[in-house]
């Protein structure tokens, strides 16, 4: 796998112009590898495309992955074997400090290894995200309060929220269809997000994007570059890229992906985004953060059709005060913010020709 993943760079080094900016180890849990496992992908990057001099290397872990008694081949200390292959960034998936949450999420790690895990990770990282979900199940404010404070206790500069989402055909999924638990809660999700948001900013976070939080020269080059529509490079199974004009994924079988590779050929499909898919893109992306959607862009790059039909959608919402314009800029308000996918979809061109008669 390793080597059909080096194998992919190399092939598709001639796909990105642009300096990298951001390399990102994510999707499953990269810090399975070993750091020279990690070490021969970074530098297989620097050997097929050029890198930033401030780039960002990001690498999800779990905390059971990252406690002090693991060690790299050298017998040095995870950490450190992390920051000597180039790694500056971790991103920490913790989700809550409680057993409880832990349990019915299906987490292999506890709360004491969670906050072992980043007592040790602050000793060495300054750059560290964590993950945490609200919206559980049966778990009261006050309870979310703590694994918020918890959080602070501990300096991180970014914070990652999601809440709880059930995926069919999971076991989560048959206690609730089974009565075992209660289903999720929208408004106490919501509640849990507003409790979330008063206290990072009362901490100086930013609310960059709905779902992160981060101190001033801590927001994720990786996340802001997706939502600000750059290209990315997408590299192993099932990843997806996007060059501007197509969107790009790989296959999702192991094997195939590694035997197509071995023939020199990408285990790769594509589709060109009409002008219409980039716009809805936009608006969706764009709402999510703090810069919102630039009536000026809409404009430039799409045409007067699109500006006037967004600024027509979007009336009923500016006047439920949950969206506003603001230096000709449409941003979601607080009380719109965690709404703001749904009301991105009523923003959406789905019928060009209906429009233009």
């Amino acid at each position: 796998m390793l080597s059909a993943i080096q194998k992919e760079l190399h092939l598709r080094r001639e796909e990105i112009n642009e300096t990298v900016e951001t390399i990102y180890f994510g999707g499953g849990t990269p810090s399975v590898l070993s750091s020279d496992d990690l070490s021969d992908l970074i530098k297989a990057v620097y050997e097929n495309y050029k890198v930033s001099n401030e780039v960002e290397i990001t690498l999800e872990a779990n905390p059971d992955d990252l406690l002090s008694d693991t060690r790299d081949e050298s017998n040095i200390n995870i950490f450190e074997a992390y920051k000597n292959i180039g790694i500056n960034r971790l991103s920490i998936g913790v989700q809550s400090f409680f057993d409880t949450d832990l349990k019915l999420m299906n987490r292999a790690h506890d709360g004491v290894e969670a906050i072992r895990c980043l007592y040790e990770a602050t000793q060495h990282f300054e750059n560290i995200s964590i993950d945490l979900i609200y919206g559980i199940q049966d778990a009261p404010n006050d309870r979310w309060i703590q694994n918020i404070e918890t959080a602070l206790s501990f300096n991180i500069p970014h914070i990652s929220s999601y809440a709880l989402t059930v995926e069919p055909n999971t076991a989560l999924a048959s206690y609730i269809e089974k009565g075992i638990i209660s289903d999720t809660d929208d408004e106490q999700a919501q509640e849990q997000f507003l409790i979330l948001k008063k206290k990072l900013e009362k901490r100086d976070y930013i609310h960059y994007e709905l779902s992160n939080f981060g101190k001033e020269s801590f927001f994720s080059k990786n996340n802001s570059a997706y939502w600000q529509g750059k290209p990315y490079l997408g590299i192993g199974p099932s990843a997806h890229s996007y060059n501007g004009k197509e969107r790009a994924w790989n296959v999702r079988n192991n094997t195939k992906y590694i035997k197509t590779l071995e023939q020199n050929n990408l285990p790769i499909e594509r589709e060109t985004l009409t002008k219409t898919d980039h716009y809805n893109e936009y608006i969706m992306t764009g709402l999510r953060t703090m810069w919102g959607v630039s009536l000026e862009k809409i404009e430039a790059e799409f045409g007067n059709i699109f500006k006037s039909y967004l600024i027509q959608q979007a009336k009923p919402y500016i006047k439920d005060r949950l969206l506003f314009l603001e230096d000709n800029h449409l941003k979601t308000s607080k009380k719109g913010l965690f709404l703001s996918d749904g009301i991105a979809s009523d923003l959406f061109m789905l019928n060009l020709e209906k429009v233009k008669n």
